[in-house]
This record gives C-alpha cells, sequence and structure tokens, in this order.
C-alpha cells in the first residue's frame, strides 16, 4: 500500500525549489503527495537558518503535523538541521534529521527508518561537494530553478556557508538542459536562484553572465528573472545584456545591508557603497523603468545612530525601488555574535520600522512612474477575495477582479491607480481578452 507524503518549506526560493526536487524523488519511489492537513504518512520539513527563531518555527510544524497524524514519521532536513541536528533531535516525535550530504537521499533513509527510530544522519559540511540541480513546479505560476548552491563568502553575520558549505554548480551546458525541461511544462516565468547566485560556475571556469546569454536562447520560456545577486558580482555586461533581451526581465535584487563603509567592514562584505551605488547608476542609466530591490540589515553590532543615518540617508537618495529590511539578528557559530557593541532590540526595532516606512515611500514613487502605461502581466493563481494579483516585468504587483481565464496568462493592461491599502497597482483588463 502505497503511504503518503507532506512537505512543508520554510525560508527561501532556494529551499522551495529543492522542496519540490525531494518530492518528485518521493513519487517516484511510490509515495502519494498530500497536503499538510490532510493527515500524511510522513511529513517533511524543510529549515532555514536565515530566518528568526528557526528552533521555534520548527517545533510548532512539528507539533502541527503530529496533531493531523499522531503516528505520522517526521523528517526534519535542510540549513537548521545541518547547523544543529541534536537540537532538532531531541524535539519529541522527529524521527529523522537529515544534514545537507542526505537531504536528496530520503527514499533510502525512509526505506531504512525502523518505527520508533531516532535517527541523526549527517556529515561535515566540507564533505559536502555535489550539485543537486532543480526546480519547484506546480504550486506556484513561476518556477524557482536552481541553478547554483554553496558559498565562499563568509559575511560575520551569515551562516550560510557553514550551512550548505562551498559555492558549486553544474556548469552552463548541463543547466541550460535543465531550463530545457521546463519547456515541457505550461510554466511561463523561471526564477534563478542560489545562495550565492552571481558565483555560478566558479567551479568550471564559468560565469553567470555566460549562463544568462545561454538561457536567453531558449525558446519558449517567456520570462527569466534573476533572484537576489551581489553587488561586486553584478557586471556591466550583465547589465547591459539585460537591458536588451527579450527574455530576462528589467529587474535586481542586490543585496546592500549597511550604506555604512564602517558597518560593511565590519559585516566582511565584498564592496563598498560607492561600488553599490555606481552599479544603480548603471542599471538607471541603461533601463530606467527597471525595479532595484535592497536587502537591509539595521541594528548590526556597532552600528551607532551616526551609522544608520549614514545608511538612511544613502538609501533615500538611491533610485532605488523597495527595501528588505531585517533587523540584526544573533546567530550561533558566526563571528558577529562574538562583537561587543550589541544594539538594543528596541534600537534595532525602531530603525527597522524607520527604513520600512522609506521602502513604502519609495515603491508608491516608482509605482506612480507607471501609471497610465501597458505592461504585460502574468496573473497568478493566488486570490484574496474576489481579486487575483500579478507582476509586471519590472515587479508591479498588480490586482485586478479575479477571473479564471486570466491564471498563468500574460496580459497586456493598463495600470490605473494605486491601492493605498494594499500598495498594489489596480488594473483594467480588456474584455476582449478574456471573454471573446
Amino acid at each position: 500500500m502505497s503511504k503518503s507524503i507532506a512537505f512543508y518549506t520554510l525560508g527561501c526560493k532556494l529551499n522551495f525549489s529543492e522542496t519540490s526536487s525531494i518530492g518528485k524523488q518521493m513519487e517516484q519511489a511510490g509515495y502519494v503527495p498530500n497536503s499538510f492537513t490532510s493527515g500524511a504518512d510522513v511529513y517533511v520539513i524543510n529549515t532555514c537558518s536565515v530566518t528568526d527563531h528557526a528552533d521555534k518555527k520548527c517545533k510548532k510544524v512539528v507539533r502541527e503535523a503530529l496533531r493531523y497524524n499522531p503516528e505520522a514519521k517526521i523528517v526534519v532536513m535542510g540549513c537548521y538541521a545541518q547547523l544543529r541536528p541534536a537540537e532538532i533531535a531531541s524535539i519529541p516525535g522527529v524521527n529523522l534529521v537529515l544534514g545537507a550530504s542526505e537531504k536528496f537521499n530520503l527514499p533510502h533513509h525512509l526505506k531504512e527508518l525502523n518505527k520508533d527510530d531516532n535517527k541523526m544522519i549527517h556529515g561535515p559540511i566540507k564533505e559536502v561537494q555535489d550539485f543537486v540541480p532543480g526546480f519547484s513546479f506546480g504550486d506556484r505560476t513561476r518556477s524557482f530553478l536552481k541553478v547554483q548552491d554553496g558559498c565562499d563568502y563568509f559575511c560575520s553575520f551569515c551562516t550560510i556557508p557553514l550551512a550548505r558549505g562551498k559555492s558549486r554548480s553544474l556548469n552552463v551546458a548541463q543547466t541550460v538542459n535543465v531550463a530545457k525541461e521546463l519547456v515541457q511544462t505550461d510554466c511561463k516565468e523561471v526564477v534563478l536562484t542560489g545562495c550565492n547566485l552571481g558565483d555560478f560556475g566558479v567551479n568550471h571556469q564559468e560565469t553567470f553572465y555566460d549562463l544568462v546569454k545561454e538561457l536567453d536562447q531558449i525558446e519558449h520560456i517567456k520570462r527569466f528573472r534573476i533572484s537576489s545577486i551581489e553587488p561586486n558580482l553584478l557586471s556591466n555586461e550583465l547589465i547591459d545584456f539585460v537591458a536588451q533581451s527579450n527574455s530576462f526581465l528589467p529587474h535586481f535584487h542586490i543585496p546592500l545591508q549597511s550604506g555604512s563603509n564602517k558597518i560593511l567592514t565590519a559585516m566582511r562584505r565584498k564592496y563598498m557603497r560607492e561600488l553599490y551605488a555606481e552599479k544603480v547608476k548603471r542599471i538607471k542609466e541603461v533601463m530606467p523603468h527597471c525595479a532595484i530591490g535592497v536587502d537591509v540589515i539595521v541594528g548590526f553590532p556597532g552600528e551607532t545612530d551616526e551609522d544608520f543615518l549614514e545608511t538612511y540617508q544613502f538609501l533615500n537618495e538611491l533610485d532605488i525601488t523597495y527595501l528588505h529590511v531585517f533587523p540584526y539578528s544573533e546567530r550561533p557559530q558566526t563571528t558577529a555574535i562574538k562583537m561587543k557593541e550589541v544594539v538594543a532590540h528596541k534600537v534595532r526595532n525602531d530603525r527597522t520600522q524607520q527604513l520600512r516606512n522609506l521602502s513604502e515611500k519609495k515603491r508608491h514613487y516608482f509605482y506612480q512612474q507607471h501609471l497610465g502605461k501597458s505592461y504585460p502581466v502574468l496573473f497568478e493563481k493566488e486570490e484574496k477575495g474576489n481579486k487575483m494579483f500579478g507582476f509586471t516585468p519590472n515587479y508591479i504587483k498588480v490586482e485586478t477582479d479575479y477571473d479564471p481565464l486570466l491564471v498563468n496568462e500574460i496580459i497586456e493592461v493598463q495600470l490605473e491607480t494605486i491601492n493605498p491599502s494594499s500598495l498594489h497597482v489596480t488594473a483594467h483588463v480588456p474584455v476582449y481578452i478574456t471573454h471573446s
């Protein structure tokens, strides 16, 4: 009799891609996909080490899984499982903890698992050499295509190199072949993902730019979107290529983390604020309509009021679109956790709110510049009330009245007004397109 399996994914787009790949493995092994709330025989929790309170989130998901089926086997994998395996193994109900080297061998480990086992299968991260490609499909309109894993940078606040190992990927030709599998689906947009995406090809003497040029040649994939890319790895030739490409979208997400060179140095980042400003300027010169997202960490140890003000003013003056703002969070095994000049949590939260307010103003201003214009929008499955949503190529979130014929379709629409409560743009969809 076939067993059912349900997945729960915490964290980044890369985790969603890997969960999808492991799900396909499990189907091939005879397991039947099930929803989380339907009482599956096996629950797999793919964890993250970047999000706050990883331990609490993991425990809560385990408890919820056992509420739906007290007899279920519980498997925990992912970054948090690599970093804190003993801690996870001690959670009541967890049967199997898989580190980075073993998460793609889940069918084998489940086969070997006895009912009452509590196993940790976990090796040193330095021994993880293989790259396992994959893409998410079916649960979202977009597909997240994993093209790179690991990171050779050791920023003082980050655990990714400890959780995922060295930077690695397939070569360009192999990666293009994986991408071509998506041609067989009805996916309209592919998001390229990785831990340090711009470092693609470092183990093959190839570059991310080499990959982008080849992916651009694939017929029948209409839209490629580049996820987060480090500013020092965002080359001018890549920016210029995206500007003239028909399939790569005018949207970059570029981590900054701080607008203070003093703090960037303490974070062990690979650039100074001047380089970041140069990249933003170059993008806007060749693509004035391009969306630029920014990651920022506030309250890093040693960040004074003057340092934060420097960051605020730097971001305020930059021609960017939106911010993802995170209060600094202490991570075990990082260099930053040993730093003495700790910023109070209240100060971190206050600074976070100030930058989030700035982000709303930036996004509103960017959206205003495009009202009255027409853009092709990919409408998604997401539905809230009688509204549905989609994105323009330059990442303006659009809402319109729900119409099932629009789901997973790219439709040319006119942007009308900004919804002040949601900061989405309302759009007019021509009637003849949906009901002809």
